[in-house]
């Protein structure tokens, strides 16, 4: 990396590692092999390690994309360059995975709600069900029985807790 940024050596093979904290402004041209494999976020933050001095830069994308949304991906990133653009469409074609959960990406199990649009919303929903959870009354009254014996069958309720 060294002799790279020094310009001893005129070629840089990399993993993604390159993608944040790098900068070498004599950085001209990047190939991004299988570039379908990737989300746009990081092909975003990839593209921008190029270009950073006065010399014209080139990101290239080698990909073979076989889904429609591999597809869609490459057809985003040669259209724009803002990056809040691009990381909108890859919350809308990845999913926001398990929102209050551990998976990174994938679509969600509820049918109804807009991730971008209805954050707000669904977090002060996940907020009261999680306060009525801890209520006696729902553990004590009857018109909360259907909800505990669903939570109890999905396996949403863990030691009295929504998990």
């Amino acid at each position: 990396m060294k002799a790279f940024i020094e310009n001893e050596v005129q070629v840089l093979v990399s993993t993604t590692v390159v993608e944040v904290g790098v900068n070498v402004p004599n950085a001209t041209v990047m190939l991004i092999y299988d570039a379908e494999r990737f989300g746009l976020a990081q092909l975003h933050q990839l593209r921008g390690r190029v270009g950073r001095g006065s010399d014209q830069s080139y990101c290239i994308l080698l990909a073979d994309p076989k889904s429609e949304v591999g597809k869609e991906r490459m057809k985003i990133m040669s259209e724009t360059n803002d990056g809040f653009v691009l990381s909108e469409k890859d919350l809308e074609l990845r999913g926001p995975g398990d929102f209050f959960g551990k998976k990174q990406s994938g679509l969600p199990e509820f049918k109804v709600a807009d991730m971008v649009h209805d954050y707000r919303a669904l977090e002060t929903a996940r907020n009261d069900a999680t306060l009525l959870v801890q209520s006696e009354a729902f553990w004590q009254r009857e018109k909360y029985r259907l909800l505990r014996e669903y939570l109890a069958e999905t396996g949403a309720l863990a030691n009295e807790k929504l998990d």
